[in-house]
């Protein structure tokens, strides 16, 4: 089968609500099928989704470029094999797969991380697309936080060409709210503004808000402790003004916590020389990477449920 083929099949399995053995059945997702390989879904047996919206290569000729104003056409350079490897390894680790999606469309022609409008450049043939790709991700995080009753998390992975060699995390919290102090992002009750409302108030660890977000039990610590630099986190707790930094985008809105949601949103952007410039340094990344989603999903989320 080829990887088109192997794509399609995955398309219609997450959107017709196709399970494996361990996974809950589901309705059907009410969405506009792609049916030119241009999208790939994989179910999964975790309540973890893994996500690479901006790393796809394919410029077919009959899909205009999109030109509208402020549209960023620039792909992330291998992360769709970056998030291949990271769900490879987690499976290899646990026995477990989480959900996988990529989108192969090179971003000058789709957008992974955008609203219809700006995703598609107003382009209606790509509306469909757009539809299959939402929806896809809808039923994913939905069917994966049904695997642990009802919680999930979603981490979408980026990369970045910034000055400083750290990874960016992204809760929807401005560089602004980073650099308040623990006290004052609590009393703004930033938190609840993240893209992690949710653990803030059922982390089974019964850590603190700012714990989540920059101390010990973050995601940016276990990064950190595995020899990946990361902000927030206990040692970089926020950019400096005028640092770039990346917040999280549409899909941390529509697929995290902070309306509500099942899953909690995080966004990875990575940084390229010594995670995603090589062969070895993406298997390096992806196995700690792994091991951290691992034991994040079990202090946090109390994976795998009794």
């Amino acid at each position: 089968m080829t990887r088109r083929a192997v794509a399609l099949v995955a398309v219609l399995a997450v959107a017709c609500g196709g399970s494996s053995p361990s996974a809950p059945a589901t309705p059907p997702a009410t969405v506009s099928l792609d049916t030119s390989g241009f999208l790939e879904f994989v179910a999964g047996t975790v309540p973890l989704v893994i996500v690479a919206p901006h790393g796809g290569s394919l410029k077919p000729s009959t899909i205009p470029d999109r030109t509208c104003a402020g549209c960023e056409t620039g792909a992330d350079l291998n992360t769709e094999d970056l998030a291949q490897r990271i769900v490879d390894a987690f499976a290899r680790r646990t026995g477990k797969r989480p959900y996988l999606a990529m989108n192969h469309l090179h971003r000058i022609k789709f957008d992974g991380n955008r609203d219809l409008d700006e995703a598609t450049g107003s382009h209606a043939m790509l509306n469909g697309v757009w539809n299959a790709w939402q929806g896809n991700l809808d039923s994913a995080t939905s069917r994966a936080a049904r695997l642990n009753n009802g919680r999930g998390l979603y981490i979408e992975m980026h990369g970045h060409g910034h000055a400083i060699a750290r990874i960016e995390l992204g809760y929807l919290l401005t560089d602004a709210h980073l650099r308040l102090s623990d006290a004052g992002i609590t009393a703004a009750s930033a938190m609840r503004q993240s893209s992690i409302a949710r653990l803030v108030g059922d982390a089974k660890s019964g850590a603190s808000d700012v714990a989540l977000l920059r101390g010990a039990p973050s995601l940016g610590a276990l990064l950190y402790a595995a020899g990946f630099p990361a902000v927030p986190s206990p040692s970089d707790q926020a950019p400096k003004s005028g640092e770039s930094y990346f917040t999280g985008g549409y899909n941390t809105v529509r697929h995290g916590s902070l309306n509500g949601g099942a899953t909690d949103a995080i966004q990875a952007e990575c940084y390229l020389t010594g995670i995603r410039d090589t062969a070895d340094n993406r298997a390096a990344f992806a196995e700690a990477f792994a091991a951290i989603l691992e034991e994040f999903l079990k202090k946090q989320y109390g994976w795998p449920s009794p």
